[in-house]
């Protein structure tokens, strides 16, 4: 009986940033004018890629760069572009200035967590492998106890050596599936077993292989090697494991609470001591806080004091305000931040976006979200954004889409667009009606 085999296609969700892949720059800098999901903002790309280079080379940190401008002009986007530019290795956190005021634990608390996720440990360790083809394997079970015993014969160009083989090596071969030919690692600490593939030597053994069978060459000179592996951890992850009686398992927990000052000494100290052994280097991370104008005036006494730290990450502010009030004060400032830390940043403007560029991010959004739309629509649609606002222009594009497909249609057509738009308004005409029908609605202030 052959039974069916569904394909499990791979769910992603579409995000308001998810078809950002980078930053659109050249080898030297220069913004592309469309370019890994990045449209118009050219000076602000190009100041990001200059603090992305100086960041991977590590000439900057204990740094404060502020993206300021208005509100839709692409300010997280750019800070996404530079997380994709970064790579995986480079540590960097994002939050929202609102977030630590929700947080079930002081605000300097929430902060200095969010710093200590930015920095990050790349920990070297020598491990003893033993790396080979396996030639022969012979497993025996005892006829009385029922016991496994058996024989591993490993082999290199050069070599060949025999192992034997107890109850919980025997397990793992057979868990990993490894027969005669297959080139293996064992890891002598842990006598964890990894398959690296199949033996060039061996490929003509079989008539039929899957499209998955990786074949390798037989590895040369000795079986015993030692191997220099790499671990890139973050300060607050070592912090968690040291701080909690369940260790490791309580990084899946969620909830880590306040970690004493002492344990983060300790843990300083002896990161310190690997680095001066040369066991350890550290790699200083990027912390995102969007809305940054949320935070009071606390905590921006604490980001003035944190970056003074020797082991201080790159701090990247968003903001959209402009002469505003700061926080938990009666003085306002520019962006509502105290002006010594506005002293202390590199500020990136970001600047309203042309119609050009705001049809060309629509074209993006409709290819991201997978909706084909007529020339005439894109064009209708780009005048709302121009009138309105970007935001509201993307948010249009699915809605649109669910009435081509109601009324069977292939691509979204200007019908379409006037549909949305008269069924969704927008922050201006959302204005002009509750000013229009102020008295009718409860606790009017306008008389």
């Amino acid at each position: 009986k052959i039974s069916e085999v569904k394909d499990l296609t791979r769910i992603e969700r579409i995000g308001a940033h998810s078809h950002i892949r980078g930053l659109g720059l050249d080898d030297s800098l220069e913004a592309r004018a469309v370019s890994q999901g990045m449209v118009g903002q050219t000076e602000a790309r190009r100041a990001a890629g200059v603090i992305v280079n100086m960041i991977r080379e590590g000439r900057i940190a204990g740094r404060a760069i502020m993206m300021a401008g208005q509100p839709g002009t692409g300010k997280t986007a750019i800070a996404m572009g530079m997380t994709k530019a970064l790579g995986e290795d480079t540590p960097f956190t994002m939050m929202t200035g609102s977030e630590i005021f929700s947080l079930e634990m002081s605000k300097t608390e929430a902060l200095t967590q969010a710093l200590r996720r930015s920095i990050g440990v790349r920990i070297k360790e020598e491990a003893e492998i033993i790396e080979g083809e396996v030639a022969e394997i012979e497993i025996e079970r005892s006829v009385t106890s029922g016991a496994k015993a058996g024989k591993l014969i490993l082999k290199t160009t050069d070599m060949e050596t025999v192992y034997d083989l107890g109850a919980k090596m025997i397990e793992q071969l057979q868990k990993e599936k490894i027969v005669a030919g297959d080139v293996i690692t064992i890891d002598r600490a842990s006598s964890k077993i990894s398959k690296l593939g199949r033996s060039f030597a061996r490929a003509s053994d079989y008539d039929a292989m899957g499209a998955q069978t990786r074949f390798v060459q037989c590895p040369e000179g000795e079986l015993e090697k030692r191997k220099e592996v790499v671990h890139t951890v973050t300060l607050h992850e070592i912090d968690v494991i040291n701080s909690r009686a369940q260790g490791f398992l309580a990084l899946f927990a969620g909830d880590t609470g306040e970690i004493k000052s002492e344990i983060r000494e300790q843990i300083d100290q002896r990161v310190a001591e690997w680095r001066e052994e040369g066991k350890a280097e550290i790699v200083p991370g990027v912390l995102f806080i969007d809305e940054v104008h949320m935070l009071d005036i606390e905590c921006f006494s604490y980001l003035n004091r944190a970056m003074e730290s020797d082991q201080a990450p790159i701090i990247i502010m968003a903001t959209n305000r402009g002469i505003a009030q700061i926080r938990g004060t009666l003085y306002k400032s520019p962006h509502g931040v105290p002006l010594d830390l506005i002293d202390r940043s590199l500020i990136i403007m970001t600047k309203p976006y042309s119609g050009q560029e705001i049809e060309a991010i629509l074209k993006i959004r409709c290819e991201e979200e997978d909706v084909e739309m007529t020339e005439d629509a894109m064009e209708l649609l780009t005048n709302i954004g121009t009138e309105t606002s970007l935001r509201y222009a993307i948010q249009l594009i699915t809605t649109a889409s669910l009435c081509a497909a109601k009324r069977k249609a292939g691509e979204v057509d200007v019908q379409d667009i006037r549909r949305v738009y008269s069924l969704f308004i927008d922050l201006k005409r959302s204005t002009q009606f509750l000013t229009e029908y102020q008295q009718e609605y409860m606790f009017s202030e306008i008389s």
